[in-house]
């Protein structure tokens, strides 16, 4: 057992990120500045999008995407049942009905055969999530989004390094959605990104990110002579800070390296895990993508042990390794479970991961040594508890 506690998502923190930050309370210029504006052109050249929008959330970023894509009452948008409850959350925000399509059983996620069959008169768009990590299957969705006249907007919260038969995930959609929560690979405490290749689109989620106003912050404020602003929509307070730009300025441009180490760990679980019949493995890259690892899970074989998922991330809490689940299927949640009457069966591959999966912690600022604890720690459970 390890003496100290192995924090899961622990973020990677350099001394670039906090002289940075230093710099940024110096000037004054807290809120929306130019730091902001620096990340946002920097986001959006790393990811090959047209236009980058800096918010303070990955969810923000969604429910904007939604509002500018005409998302309302009476509109259903299909998306995975397998993700972080905000995901479905932001369509009931904009009045619309969230309808689930199972996942693969394979690569966890959206299914885009269950997509086809969940296309009804009042679907109004796609919301696939790339989960852990691993890219959708876009060109089937995004096939299937022309043939229906559907929009296709990526919730990329944890795929931020990732790319899709050479194209970088957040220049494929109508709009993708990226978050830097404290645990991501691109981390600023809390805040996000959306992009988008559409002018119009881009113009309407800056406007709406900010009160609804026809100048931002930053301009009110830095021009050389006053200009009134006027309120032209009914908007929202989602705009990210100098501050969290700071340091999502420098979380980019270590991306890339960060992103060799968390592989290289990914690889040693890989190694280490192969040949456990009681554990079921992430699925191998699909060709010409590039996973960003965010996220390493693995899916217990529940017949070959005597305890549930539940206890085993218990056990590895007191052998002092952090870990979560990501996720317990959205339907599975009590609000819509009594909304829409979700029972179990309706979404067999979801639940199934769902029941098993545990993350194991593969931060770029994990040592060896952290990640032979966690090998440890997974194989005498498992020993432990198996059925013989």
């Amino acid at each position: 057992m390890r003496k100290t506690f192995l924090v899961f998502g622990k973020p990677f923190i350099g001394k670039e990120e906090i002289v940075e930050v230093v710099k940024t309370l110096k000037s004054g210029w807290w809120g929306t500045g130019p730091k902001t504006e620096r990340f946002e052109h920097e986001f959006a050249a790393y990811t090959g999008a047209d236009h980058a929008l800096g918010v303070n959330s990955a969810t923000a970023g969604l429910h904007l995407a939604l509002k500018a894509l005409g998302v309302g009452p009476g509109d259903e948008v299909i998306t995975t049942p397998l993700t972080f409850v905000s995901t479905a959350n932001v369509i009931l925000h904009c009045g619309a009905t969230p309808v689930f399509a199972d996942v693969e059983r394979d690569t966890w996620n959206i299914d885009p055969k269950e997509i086809e069959k969940k296309i009804t008169k009042k679907t109004k768009g796609i919301l696939p999530v790339h989960l852990h990590g691993s890219p959708c299957d876009m060109d089937a969705i995004t096939a299937i989004a022309k043939r229906h006249k559907l929009f296709v907007v990526e919730d990329a919260a944890h795929a931020s390094e990732a790319i899709y038969k050479g194209k970088k995930i957040g220049s494929i959609g109508d709009i993708t959605a990226f978050s830097f929560y404290a645990t991501k690979n691109i981390a600023t405490g809390e805040g996000g990104m959306v992009t988008t290749n559409n002018k119009n689109l881009a113009e309407f989620m800056r406007i709406m990110s900010l009160h609804g106003l026809s100048r931002d912050a930053y301009k009110r404020y830095s021009v050389k002579y006053y200009r009134h602003y006027e309120s032209v929509i009914p908007g929202f307070k989602y705009n990210l800070t100098d501050i969290a730009a700071s340091i999502g300025i420098h979380q980019l441009a270590r991306v890339e390296a960060n992103w060799k180490v968390r592989k290289k760990h990914w690889e040693s679980y890989v190694q280490a895990f192969t040949h456990m019949p009681q554990l079921i493995l992430p699925a191998p890259d699909a060709r010409d993508t590039k996973h960003a690892r965010h996220l390493f899970a693995v899916l217990l074989r529940l017949e070959a042990m005597k305890i549930t998922r539940d206890e085993f991330v218990d056990h590895l809490i007191k052998m002092n390794i952090g870990s979560g689940v990501h996720f317990n299927p959205v339907p599975s949640h009590s609000y819509y479970r009594k909304t829409y009457g979700y029972r179990k069966g309706m979404f067999p591959n979801a639940e199934f991961v769902g029941e098993r999966t545990v993350s194991l912690p593969i931060g770029a600022n994990l040592k060896n040594r952290d990640i032979e604890d966690v090998v440890r720690a997974v194989r005498w459970i498992i020993d432990s508890y198996r059925k013989r």
